[in-house]
């Protein structure tokens, strides 16, 4: 039997802890950023939004009251933010595409590579590498233009959750405000780590966030805070290991970063007089930096069919609730 279909208000908020649960101990299995982590952070956005949709359908809420304007904002915002990760996920491919022809430059010769080879492919290195510093610059001109808008700090949250369950606010409305208000707290966690991954990263938005969720004392909040927490630390780790602390924290983005960084650093050491060929073993830097992008492309297409995905769950939840609400009683 479908879950959903004895879905109540409260049992909403045990779904919420459990996914929030779910999250934390995928991420320790792997504590990295990674395309699988944030695909499954991903799926937990789809899946609270369902269920949120679901629910409000068994509630049997008035017809004509704000209920419906506050669900239509969250679900704008929602639509809005998935925009902004498309296009951040988008750039990465031409960084994947300019990837995949240095390697693909390095198989006609090697082993036999001259140094004037060499020279050609390291200045396509370092173009693919300023391409990248392009990518995150102009992803942090999106974070800064379009995502600050979408009110994702946790700024008087806190103030809002001491409010105990018999608020007369928290309870309108058959409790749909203050399920609404707990998907919104959690979509904006969730919606955070996505920028953080696929598109830039800006750390002093998670400044002071887990305390705030942990003080609030609600059992989705403290595991909200557990998972805040652990992707903030992973976060300021792989920061401190770079030369910024902020950018595009995906895992394969990074390692292929690594691994093309490497390769020139390989032929920058074996570029001798244009008259010899050279001897050299690259072989294992190449298959890394192709199986890097390889990852990387894969991963792009998955997030960004999810996205597609979610684009068509948001119009269809909006429509659904629209037609029980203008639905003339015969």
């Amino acid at each position: 039997m479908d879950p959903s279909c004895n879905l109540s208000v409260n049992g909403f908020y045990n779904l919420l802890t459990r996914e929030l649960d779910e999250l934390d101990q995928s991420f320790i299995s792997h504590n990295l950023i990674s395309i699988q982590f944030l695909s499954k952070v991903l799926s937990s956005l789809q899946s609270f939004y369902s269920q949120l949709t679901t629910l409000v359908q068994k509630l049997h809420l008035p017809v004509g009251e704000k209920w419906l304007d506050e669900y239509m904002d969250e679900s704008s915002r929602l639509w809005e933010a998935c925009h902004v990760l498309k296009s951040g996920v988008l750039g990465m491919e031409n960084y994947h595409s300019s990837g995949t022809n240095i390697t693909s430059s390095i198989d006609g010769f090697h082993p036999h590579l001259n140094a004037q080879v060499s020279r050609q492919v390291i200045r396509a290195i370092m173009g693919c590498q300023r391409e990248i510093r392009g990518l995150e610059e102009d992803n942090k001109s999106l974070i800064e233009t379009r995502v600050e808008a979408l009110s994702l700090q946790f700024e008087g949250n806190k103030r809002n959750m001491v409010m105990t369950d018999q608020s007369s606010w928290f309870n309108s409305f058959n409790g749909f405000r203050g399920v609404l208000y707990a998907m919104r707290i959690v979509n904006s966690l969730l919606l955070m780590i996505l920028f953080a991954g696929l598109v830039y990263c800006w750390p002093s938005s998670w400044q002071d966030a887990a305390d705030q969720c942990e003080e609030a004392g609600s059992t989705f909040m403290a595991s909200m805070a557990r998972l805040q927490r652990r992707v903030a630390s992973e976060m300021e780790q792989t920061g401190g290991q770079s030369s910024a602390s902020d950018g595009i924290m995906l895992y394969e983005f990074r390692q292929a970063k690594i691994a093309m960084e490497e390769l020139k650093v390989e032929l920058e050491s074996t570029v001798v007089d244009d008259q010899y060929e050279l001897e050299i073993d690259i072989q294992d830097k190449v298959d890394r930096l192709r199986s890097c992008f390889g990852l990387l492309a894969c991963g792009v297409e998955s997030i960004i069919g999810q996205l597609d995905d979610f684009f068509d769950e948001i119009v269809e939840g909006r429509k659904k609730l629209l037609g029980m609400c203008t639905h003339q009683p015969r």
